[in-house]
């Protein structure tokens, strides 16, 4: 007989903090960001847009958190997935979802199981998944 050992959940105060973690990152780096967090069934749990921060920057922060969601990687990591010859791509256009291949998102594991995701958006791909790294790092 196997046992299942409860994860705890995503709270709404690790999303603060988590979304807290980013944008402090992203200001240091002196970018204005939108951060989205979800939790496992992909439901918002917290979102904060800088005021500076483009506003496309608000739907492009979800969608790469519903998209490491629903994939269970970062997205940086299947951005060639999608390109042409690549096994996903018409993964964007097949699903009627809100899937974005840009990196910025990030699955949010507690003792290696989906708990949630993180998207961040309105700096240059490869500032937002590391705002997004330095925010999950608090999760440990």
């Amino acid at each position: 007989m196997s046992t299942t050992t409860a994860v705890a959940p995503l709270t709404t105060a690790d999303a603060e903090a988590l979304v807290t973690a980013a944008r402090r990152a992203a200001e240091a780096a002196g970018a204005t960001v939108s951060v989205t967090v979800l939790d496992a069934g992909g439901h918002l749990l917290a979102f904060r847009r800088d005021d500076r921060a483009v506003l496309i920057s608000g739907e492009t922060s979800t969608r790469k958190a519903y998209t490491a969601l629903q994939l269970n990687a970062p997205t940086a990591d299947l951005v060639g997935a999608v390109q042409p010859g690549g096994p996903f791509h018409t993964l964007p256009t097949a699903l009627d979802r809100p899937l974005l291949f840009i990196a910025g998102g990030l699955p949010l594991r507690r003792e290696g199981r989906l708990i949630g995701a993180i998207g961040v958006g309105g700096g240059a791909p490869e500032q937002d998944h590391a705002f997004a790294e330095a925010a999950i790092a608090l999760l440990g």
